[in-house]
């Protein structure tokens, strides 16, 4: 039966039978943001089709998701250790499912976008809390391995998702992308009332920094507003005062979080110059790879006439890959430093990405044509991404270790917020355009030069501002290995246990 009160005090083993549901009902917990991560975009070509949305819409489709999960990410988590890692990771994934309901019966792009919004606030909720529960409930000497197979089970769900939206948009239709939450979420909740320890830290003290996240999300709206609107046709009106509402609101979250005693963002943590520059380095890949992920699935459809599903399928080499090679990527790092990696890295993503410009209208051999530019991007990511969170770890003491590493994860998602709205204005797409398959080949050309140039400033910088070993920083941890070492996730570097402890 259920176990309503803390679990031992030496945790839950990792063989038990509590110990099984408690890993499956994390897993499927943020299996269901890792789908979404993948699925969506997947299905946007035929979404904006059915609901008549101009590509303005398709961008908030995902930045409205992607706004709410960014700004409050980083708060999410704190919730769990004050008022139960169980019942906030539930809570998420009831408020996750339901938003899901509302997208799936969107009758237009605004009811869709508003309920993405939504989505994003349970997402928030449940994606940090389900690797609390991994870290809270299980024993020490069983805690590494299971934030393992945590890690790689999470990785199989993002390698799943591409093929599956793809069957749903073609098959049941776009609304089952959503609707599919719903059954998912009710079986992660049953699993959590009858089986998930409930846990929270005793000692957690201090207010909740809610007037930061306002200000971080009304600062990431105030931008992303400006920059989609000046695809359209803009009025210096129109994108002057969202600007200048986002850059003033960007102020006051810095005076706020210097003055708090428990900051969302610690600025303290930028103190260390590896740390800053690492996540310099993150905003320009994860902004490529947030660029290549957004137009990948539009080119393949509109432009080279594949239907969803393979579109879907086209993409899964780069997950499989990731998927393989990220823990021998890592380990790779460790003998030999991160500097290499993380130089040569973002370069053969780049490669891939300029090789993605090979797609075009008439494109009709896979094996030719997309299969050489999504494989040797995929080796490109494999080989940055663990080292990436390794160093980002290293850079930082031990005790900042979680809140850097939930910095890390919240600025790519910011970056693929602000590459979506600005990369449709930087090559030219904008409005119905989307549904051309000349306009959007020659933007998807554009986009792929601009997203390998990112790659290449993020490989540079990481040549010139890692050093061949990392110099650790003091109290931090001598090895600094992720213990997600698995990881396939478009969306962001992977959390590392203790982030959750963001107040």
């Amino acid at each position: 039966m259920a176990t309503a009160g803390l679990p031992a005090a030496d945790g839950v083993r990792l063989a038990s039978r509590t110990g099984r549901w408690v890993l499956a009902c994390s897993v499927l917990g943020s299996g269901m943001a890792m789908l979404d991560g993948t699925i969506v975009n997947i299905a946007l070509p035929r979404l904006g089709e059915d609901l008549g949305a101009s590509l303005a819409a398709l961008q908030w489709t995902v930045n409205g998701y992607l706004l709410t999960l960014a700004g409050l990410i980083l708060l999410g988590g704190g919730l769990g250790d004050r008022y139960g890692r169980r019942r906030v990771f539930t809570v998420g994934v009831v408020w996750f499912a339901l938003a899901s309901a509302l997208c799936g019966i969107a009758q237009d792009s605004g009811m869709l976008i508003a309920s993405r919004a939504l989505q994003g606030v349970g997402g928030a909720l449940l994606t940090p809390g389900s690797l609390a529960l991994v870290q809270s409930t299980f024993r020490p000497e069983d805690r590494a391995k299971a934030v393992g197979a945590w890690s790689g089970l999470g990785g199989v769900a993002g390698a799943v998702g591409p093929f599956l939206g793809g069957w749903l948009v073609d098959g049941p239709g776009w609304r089952w992308i959503f609707f599919i939450n719903v059954p998912l979420g009710a079986v992660v909740v049953a699993i959590a009332a009858r089986h998930v320890p409930e846990s929270r830290d005793r000692n957690a003290t201090g207010s909740f920094d809610v007037t930061g996240a306002a200000l971080a999300a009304l600062c990431l709206a105030g931008i992303t507003y400006a920059l989609i609107a000046a695809s359209g046709s803009p009025s210096l009106l129109g994108v002057g005062l969202p600007v200048l509402a986002g850059v003033l609101c960007g102020v006051a979250f810095l005076r706020t979080e210097r003055v708090r005693a428990h900051p969302m963002l610690p600025l303290g943590v930028f103190s260390s110059r590896l740390f800053t520059a690492m996540n310099v380095v993150t905003l320009c890949l994860y902004a490529a790879i947030g660029g290549v992920f957004f137009l990948l699935p539009v080119q393949l459809q509109v432009a080279a006439g594949y239907s969803a599903l393979r579109a879907g399928l086209a993409t899964l080499p780069v997950t499989v890959l990731m998927l393989l090679l990220s823990a021998p990527a890592g380990e790779l790092a460790q003998r030999i430093g991160p500097r290499l990696p993380l130089t040569v890295g973002p370069l053969l993503a780049a490669a891939g990405m300029l090789l993605l410009t090979r797609i075009s209208p008439g494109t009709s051999s896979y094996p030719l044509d997309v299969l050489p530019a999504v494989v040797v991007q995929g080796l490109g990511m494999s080989l940055f991404v663990a080292p990436l969170t390794a160093t980002v770890l290293a850079s930082v003491d031990v005790d900042h270790a979680g809140v850097a590493s939930g910095v890390n994860n919240a600025a790519a998602r910011v970056a693929q917020l602000l590459v979506v709205a600005a990369l449709p204005l930087a090559v030219g797409l904008s409005d119905d355009a989307y549904r051309s398959a000349r306009a959007v080949d020659a933007a998807f050309g554009k986009a792929m030069v601009i997203c390998a140039g990112l790659c290449a400033a993020g490989a540079g910088l990481a040549a010139f501002l890692v050093p061949s070993r990392t110099v650790l920083s003091e109290g931090a941890e001598e090895t600094a290995e992720p213990q997600c070492a698995a990881n396939c996730g478009f969306s962001a570097p992977p959390l590392e246990p203790g982030s959750s402890r963001v107040t």
